[in-house]
């Protein structure tokens, strides 16, 4: 009889783990070999994107599907993940693709859409992208909007707000339709626990002095757990990173490896803790049946119930609504909340990086909420708040000190868990453990961004900038342009360099001195070039006739991957000695600073006013009119230290 029972456990093992391995290896092949930027959160991605990073692939429709369904397979196969960082990635996805009108190549185009394909646009549509990612995770959305405002918009005014508003509102109103469909069990798991997901507002909610010196603890708590979180996840994701480098089988041999892990954890771990007999006030069926459920039975006798198995092999939704819980102070154990945050914690780590879909959001919680709970059982004989609230409190402080935000996590945690009397505590704790982990090191999404490469524009300008003015960090050769220029200098600058903004020069007979006329960008000659309409003679046609040659929509903002490219064009020989007349497209108004205006005003001006090119020209007449042009790369700490190698960053 015992070895059929062991036979049978052995069994229940392989068929768990085979079905794990089966979805995680399929949703790593699709990172691996269609979309390789599906993979992670998707968060520091968008964030560099809404900063002015436009990074290959962030946004592509193939990005787009292997987000969706790679999500749905590393979250079926047991990770460790959450379904929320993919889901921002999702939202500012499926804005880009109304933005750029559609996607050419899957044939989906829509006409009317393409009146947003412009910068400012379509950055204002990821925005709202990612606050409905947000409120459509956590059904949070008020935390949708502030989310977007506080981690991912690096330019926000006051028209952009209204309009996350509405976008979270719609969002809030489908998820509420869809819900009342399938209340009744049409859609499995979906939409249990209506809009609010952990309902805590039954709860009785009172506190005093011990419980601030408990809140004052977890805030410290969280923000070094937080602050080593950080450091571990960054370690980490170098040393996975020359792993992935290594090619797409590489990628999926280390997904197999970690799903083998966490299976085993998962299902190995609750065999090290004793049953627990069901409780005789619960209100719930003890034990468990079905998929979901505060009383796992996994391997104990009728009337028993297995608490780690409650938290490991259950839904993370469950697993934390079990944490969150009111009038469950002695429903878990001591040892069985320690194994629980070593486990979640450790896997959480090892997990986050690999090539599949994941957030963090869904394992910091779960780790918070442990030790919330355990610092709960040292302050309960004092402490008149449940151990469900402490739960709260412990995720709030480990959101604090990992991802550094306050006010979006104080209200989506309230959204969450409707339980409004919390509030004084859970900003207590968020500001303690962001405070304590800020001294250490930054933010988990600004690390990553940093490690990713993004060449990533802080709001602030870096002390060392005060010292050094605009013209010492141009980066040369500069290369401009007459306003009538000939055609085979334009090809050749184009096949030469990478630049995407020329300066336009006007130079006597044109004008009466040599001046700064403006600044012309590569795609927009492309378009000039496009249409060649060329003249044999270097005359000057006029600005209103040059100009009726084009359309609106000759230079809306390509999609990605949809811009012209120089290769695309065929420029004969006799057509490279005719000029063209580059005045019509040319912005006859950019930005300039003089070179001796200080770098950190410079860098502050550039990043506020979303500027790609920023043209600097001499203090003094009599020379030539530009100096160069400054853009995102010539304000990074490496150029700045490959140029005055004696400067050290501080702070």
């Amino acid at each position: 009889m015992k070895k059929n029972c062991q036979c049978r456990h052995q069994e229940a093992f392989f068929v768990y783990a085979g079905c794990n391995l089966i979805l995680a290896a399929a949703a790593a092949a699709l990172c691996a070999y269609i979309a390789p930027a599906a993979a992670g959160s998707g968060i520091p991605e968008v964030k560099a994107y809404l900063n002015g990073v436009d990074a290959h692939s962030i946004l592509a429709p193939s990005t787009l599907f292997v987000k969706i369904f790679g999500s749905i397979g590393s979250v079926s196969a047991a990770f460790v993940v959450g379904k929320e960082g993919p889901m921002v990635h999702t939202g500012a996805c499926i804005a880009s693709l109304l933005g750029q009108g559609g996607s050419r190549k899957y044939h989906l185009t829509w006409t009317c859409l393409r009146y947003f394909k412009n910068d400012r646009d379509r950055r204002d549509l990821i925005t709202c992208g990612s606050a409905a990612g947000v409120a459509a995770a956590f059904r949070a959305p008020v935390g949708g909007v502030l989310f977007a405002l506080e981690e991912v918009a690096s330019w926000w005014r006051s028209a952009l707000l209204w309009r996350t508003f509405f976008t979270t509102a719609v969002v809030a109103v489908v998820l509420r339709t869809l819900i009342e469909y399938c209340r009744s069990g049409k859609c499995g798991l979906f939409g249990k626990g209506g809009l609010i997901m952990f309902d805590l507002s039954s709860t009785t909610t009172t506190y005093s002095a011990p419980d601030l010196a408990a809140v004052i603890l977890l805030g410290v708590i969280g923000g070094l757990f937080g602050s080593l979180y950080n450091f571990f996840v960054d370690k980490i994701l170098r040393t996975y990173s020359i792993i992935n480098e290594r090619g797409p089988r590489f990628k999926i041999l280390l997904v197999v490896i970690i799903s083998l892990l966490t299976s085993c954890c998962s299902y190995g771990l609750p065999w090290l803790v004793q049953c627990t007999p069901c409780p005789s006030d619960a209100l719930d069926k003890c034990p468990t049946i079905g998929r979901s459920g505060n009383f796992k039975n996994f391997q104990c006798p009728p009337g028993h119930y297995n608490d780690l198995a409650s938290l490991l092999l259950n839904t993370n939704d469950d697993a934390i609504r079990n944490l969150f819980s009111g009038g469950t102070n002695n429903e878990f154990h001591v040892s069985t909340l320690i194994i629980f945050f070593v486990a979640i914690y450790f896997l959480g780590l090892v997990t986050y990086g690999i090539a599949i879909p994941s957030g963090l959001f869904i394992p910091v919680i779960l780790a918070g909420a442990s030790y919330g709970r355990l610092v709960a059982h040292i302050f309960n004989p004092i402490s008149d708040l449940d151990n469900g609230l402490f739960a709260l409190l412990g995720a709030a402080s480990f959101l604090g000190g990992t991802m550094r935000m306050t006010v979006s996590v104080c209200v989506i945690l309230l959204e969450l868990t409707n339980d409004l009397l919390m509030l004084p505590l859970v900003m207590l704790v968020l500001l303690i453990s962001k405070t304590v982990a800020d001294s250490f090191n930054k933010g988990v999404y600004d690390q990553i961004v940093k490690m990713k490469g993004f060449p990533y524009m802080e709001a602030h300008s870096e002390p060392y900038m005060r010292n050094l003015a605009a013209g010492d960090v141009v980066s040369g050769p500069l290369i401009t342009f007459s306003g009538i220029e000939k055609v085979g200098n334009i090809v050749h600058a184009l096949k030469s360099t990478g630049h995407n903004g020329f300066p336009v020069i006007n130079e006597p007979p044109f004008a009466n001195a040599t001046e700064l006329c403006g600044l012309v960008l590569r795609a927009h000659l492309l378009v000039l070039l496009k249409k060649k309409k060329f003249s044999k003679e270097r005359v000057d046609i006029g600005n209103g006739e040059n100009f009726q040659r084009f359309g609106a929509f000759d230079f809306a903002k390509g999609g990605s991957g949809k811009g012209m490219k120089l290769e695309d064009l065929c420029v004969s020989e006799e057509e490279m000695e005719m000029y063209v007349d580059v005045h019509s497209i040319a912005n006859t108004s950019p930005y300039t600073v003089f070179e001796t205006m200080s770098l950190a005003k410079t860098a502050v001006l550039f990043r506020e006013l979303g500027l790609r090119h920023l043209i600097v020209v001499p203090k003094t007449t009599g020379r030539f009119p530009v100096v160069g042009i400054l853009t995102r790369h010539d304000f990074t700490h490496e150029h700045i230290v490959g140029l005055f190698p004696k400067i050290k960053k501080h702070g």
